[in-house]
């Protein structure tokens, strides 16, 4: 796991999941014969591993507890969950995650790329009315040229969210340092930074499309 990465000067928090079993899935994911299942399975597997880092310092408070035997001590998390996935690929997480949080609640924010410019254009939001009371966790499996993510934690931003982070399966620097420039507050936690953008805007060396990998639309 690396602490925080620092493109053109900027400082961003980047957490990189490192583990055996992730890697292992990385591996399924970007082999272009794995199918449909198998890449549904370890795209799963991998975003519960992520979950992990991704929610590990979440506030907690004390509580009492009675086992079977005595009372003693404990803590529960003390901070509502928002999971808000960037649709369609970003569904791919979202199960995974959200079993974590018992009770959390979602939002949708529905963005559609340009194949031409790469620029993402909103055809679909809706948020829940608690984003200032919540840790709010955007779900988006590829940060390629950052501008999905962009779009979203200003969208966030604007409903009065104020503790964003950003989990992600692949992220390319460009990515990362479009979000230094504009977000430098939002976290991001991913399996991998890969080296760059074809001219296509597509992630080297990447896993193709995730989502019509996931939902067998390829």
């Amino acid at each position: 796991m690396s602490g925080s990465l620092t493109p053109d000067g900027r400082s961003q928090r980047v957490t990189v999941v490192h583990h055996p079993l992730v890697e292992n899935s990385l591996v399924a994911l970007r082999d272009v014969a794995t199918g449909t299942d198998a890449f549904r399975r370890h795209a799963r597997l991998l975003t519960l591993i992520l979950a992990f880092h991704v929610l590990e310092d979440l506030p907690s408070r004390p509580i009492r507890v009675t086992t079977p035997l005595e009372e003693t001590d404990g803590a529960i998390m003390d901070r509502s969950v928002i999971f808000v996935p960037v649709l369609r690929a970003g569904l791919a997480m979202l199960d995974a995650m959200s079993d974590f949080v018992p009770g959390s609640k979602v939002g949708f924010v529905g963005l559609e790329r340009d194949e031409q410019t790469a620029i993402a254009h909103s055809y679909y939001q809706k948020l829940p009315a608690q984003l200032a009371e919540a840790e709010t966790i955007i779900l988006d499996p590829m940060l390629a040229t950052g501008g999905s993510a962009l779009a979203t934690i200003e969208l966030l931003k604007r409903n009065q969210a104020t503790s964003i982070r950003l989990a992600c399966v692949v992220t390319a620097p460009e990515g990362i340092r479009l979000l230094a420039s504009h977000h430098p507050d939002v976290p991001i936690y991913t399996a991998v930074v890969d080296r760059a953008l074809n001219e296509r805007k597509f992630i080297l060396p990447g896993l193709g499309d995730f989502g019509d990998r996931y939902f067998g639309t390829t």
